[in-house]
């Protein structure tokens, strides 16, 4: 009778540190705003809101950092009246998230106002996002992408694909709907592959033209329809550097709002060695080369500012930490010491 005791006893103990969990109780506290219109709206009189014009953020320098500013109701209210548009423009925001303590958090993008008057008002600069990302504070880089990504989602379907007739967002922004056809929209993401190709002793990485000088990276490509990571990592690898996969393995993954939002699925993957021959596609890539331990421990210790030389050419230096590209040349990099 007492292991039975203690087997429920168990059993309630653990159902109610579910219950009670934060991160619980937060994600149902989401969902119903997701759900809710009504209920999303009264939030939004109680919560913050992070700030674009045209898609990119607006951040604050403070010293050396850059703040992201969090708007309460009452100040989006005061800056939007100077414009009449208050509550119209407030129900144009998206659910992004909200604390522990259940203060939601909202984006608005205010492309159609006036920028220089925002930018006085609230002693601040709308920032490109890719330089943005990297000059903020790490927790607050996957909030502003996510919160992109999103605002990017709603201004490119506001028809539907089948009725060429508007579509409507909830007021959570996680949805939009064509009443005419009945269609439910969602926010979708793009998978891509990210891999950093080894032949056991060396690592693969690249650059595009369009790269800033200097800068190389781990190879990526979206997944093809039907394919799986697998199958888009040896395809990937072969078309762009000629070189076939022996073996791969998942590192992990990464939202990034770029070209619009991609779920970017990280992989180590190895040659052989007596196969490494590099055949670069000139139409994807501008250089890929094989770099040693030695390399590329010295190119992550160097930034962008300090890659030039007097000549005028350019050091090696690789993606922030941010990046999750620079996790899998971290990772690469601790097994090479191992």
């Amino acid at each position: 009778m007492a292991a039975v005791y203690q087997a429920l006893h168990r059993r309630a103990s653990s159902l109610l540190c579910r219950l009670h969990s934060t991160y619980v109780r937060k994600m149902r506290y989401l969902n119903k705003l997701k759900e809710d219109d009504s209920l999303c709206r009264q939030a939004q009189t109680s919560g913050t809101f992070y700030l674009f014009h045209n898609l990119s953020p607006l951040l604050q320098k403070a010293g050396k950092k850059y703040l992201v500013p969090q708007l309460s109701a009452a100040e989006m209210k005061r800056i939007l009246e100077k414009f009449q548009e208050a509550e119209q423009w407030i129900e144009k925001s998206v659910l992004i998230g909200c604390s522990d303590e259940h203060v939601p958090h909202f984006a608005l993008d205010l492309g159609a106002l006036e920028k220089s008057v925002i930018e006085s008002e609230l002693q601040g600069s709308f920032t490109d996002l890719r330089k943005a990302l990297f000059v903020v504070d790490g927790k607050d880089s996957p909030l502003l992408a996510s919160a992109q990504s999103l605002l990017r989602w709603h201004d490119s379907h506001q028809y539907c694909s089948k009725t060429g007739q508007p579509t409507q967002k909830n007021m959570a922004g996680s949805k939009r709907v064509c009443h005419a056809s009945g269609i439910t929209y969602y926010p979708q993401m793009s998978p891509v592959v990210i891999t950093l190709v080894s032949d056991g002793s060396q690592c693969l990485l690249a650059r595009q033209p369009s790269f800033p000088p200097g800068m190389y990276t781990a190879l990526s490509g979206f997944c093809d329809m039907g394919e799986n990571v697998e199958e888009a990592v040896r395809r990937e690898v072969a078309e762009e550097v000629g070189l076939e996969v022996e073996s791969l393995r998942y590192s992990a993954s990464q939202h990034w709002p770029f070209p619009s939002s991609s779920l970017m699925v990280a992989c180590h993957a190895l040659v052989k060695a007596q196969q490494a021959e590099i055949s670069t596609d000139s139409l994807e890539l501008e250089e890929a080369r094989w770099f040693g331990p030695k390399e590329i421990m010295e190119g992550l210790k160097r930034d962008p500012r300090s890659s030039k030389q007097d000549d005028g050419s350019f050091l090696p230096w690789f993606p922030p930490k941010q990046a999750i590209a620079h996790q899998l040349i971290c990772e690469w990099v601790k097994q090479q010491s191992a």
